[in-house]
């Protein structure tokens, strides 16, 4: 059963604090295995490579194989059904009209004493996307992924996705083709981190990888970072439901449903200012997991780790929320921005009754790569500026380099750099 909580009741403390430090995914120690595939790749190039597709996806490409053509990424996009291209052309057009927002514009400016100050923003040159493959296929995330790149300006996007049994989705495919990714291959794992960053003779190394993975991938972006860049570590989904008297149970309880049946560890909790919707919301969960065809997967979450939490005001939920720091925040109440504008600390806040999580994971337009387990304290979600480059500008007159020049000849004196120092008076004839 789903944990119960009253924020009122004198263990509260205790158990809330078991919530927060609940772990949620297996550990699984794949440190070394992922060292030794890196170091192959580096040094065998595209033999390791395929060595490694073959056997992990029980496949037999070779080299030359690895690449998808042309005319394999236009086949599958003319097979996918005009809803599936409908839904994945509003899915690009509202993403993309999103992140075209968010580009940011240089800034340059001469101060009072005539030093021109600034900075440039310049786009990545080269990214690396990461796609899942297997049991889950998920377009939508070569979007999220994929779109903000290239609105950021980024002139090559090379995309990795596993094709166990040589298996691979139309839609996966016709979404790279949509987003305007540049080049695909079907390699996966480990192996296929490794040759985005470090390059082999197939695949061109990148200058930042994104995208999400199984435990030996996140290991190995971990293993690669300084090399190139990455998104962030991603780990189970959660979604925080703060709900009143207002909320309608059954849609508060599908949300909840549709969370958990990410299975993996992903978590759904209920804040509540209502006892009676909390155990509406309770009896909804129950009533609905039975009509879903794949409910094991979700009951197994919500039982595991689902929580319904009672607090007795506005105040107090949003007060959870920001210890919480969930990756995803509902607000089911009449007027959701006066809560909003207290919560510090989530990767994507959906406001009122009508704003379902999932409109998010799709068609909302806002990106659905978000921090999770906590992480939304320091992070953001995925976005145009986590693909391009902030580059500082300045430059100095004859008159304000001899205005700045007294103290920074003091500063290289304190530090015993005098060539800092020697560097600024040689200009002054001193």
């Amino acid at each position: 059963m789903p944990m119960r909580l009253d924020s009122q009741q004198a263990d509260f403390a205790t158990r809330f604090g078991d919530l927060l430090g609940g772990k949620r995914e297996a550990s699984v120690e794949v440190g070394d295995a992922v060292r030794s595939i890196i170091e192959d790749v580096r040094q065998r190039g595209d033999e390791a490579l395929v060595e490694l597709t073959n056997r992990f996806d029980r496949t037999s490409y070779a080299p030359g194989e690895l690449r998808i053509t042309e005319q394999e990424i236009a086949a599958a996009s003319d097979r996918v059904s005009p809803e599936v291209r409908a839904a994945l052309e509003t899915a690009h057009r509202r993403i993309s009209a999103h992140h075209q927002k968010q580009l940011p514009q240089d800034h340059i400016y001469q101060d009072e004493i005539g030093v021109t100050l600034g900075t440039r923003w310049t786009p990545l040159e080269a990214v690396g996307l990461y796609v899942p493959g297997g049991l889950a296929s998920y377009p939508s995330s070569v979007l999220m992924n994929a779109i903000p790149a290239r609105v950021a300006g980024v002139e090559r996007i090379a995309m990795v996705v596993p094709t166990p049994d040589g298996a691979l989705s139309d839609a996966i495919l016709a979404a790279a083709n949509i987003a305007g990714v540049s080049e695909i291959y079907r390699v996966g794992g480990a192996q296929a981190v490794a040759a985005l960053a470090y390059g082999t003779h197939t695949i061109a190394r990148v200058d930042k990888i994104v995208g999400p993975g199984n435990a030996f991938v996140a290991a190995a972006k971990r293993q690669v970072f300084g090399q190139v860049g990455i998104d962030m570590i991603a780990g189970p989904s959660e979604v925080l439901v703060i709900a009143d008297h207002s909320a309608n149970p059954a849609w508060v309880a599908a949300d909840l449903i549709a969370q958990a049946e990410h299975g993996m560890g992903a978590q759904s909790i209920l804040v509540t200012t209502d006892g009676r919707m909390a155990d509406a919301v309770a009896a909804e969960v129950d009533r609905q997991l039975k009509l879903l065809p794949k409910q094991q997967i979700a009951r197994d979450g919500w039982e595991e780790f689902g929580a319904i939490i009672t607090v007795p005001d506005h105040d107090s939920a949003v007060q959870l929320a920001n210890q919480l720091a969930s990756e995803h925040v509902e607000l089911a109440v009449d007027d959701p921005e006066p809560l909003m504008r207290k919560i510090r600390h989530a990767g994507a806040i959906f406001l009122g009754h009508h704003t379902p999580e999932a409109i998010g994971d799709y068609v909302g337009g806002s990106n659905h790569v978000l921090p999770t387990a906590r992480s939304a304290r320091f992070a953001s979600g995925l976005g145009v500026l986590d693909f391009v480059k902030r580059t500082s500008v300045l430059g100095c007159t004859p008159s304000s380099l001899s205005a700045l020049s007294e103290a920074a000849i003091t500063l290289a004196e304190i530090e015993q750099l005098d060539g800092h120092g020697r560097s600024v008076s040689l200009r002054l004839n001193r």
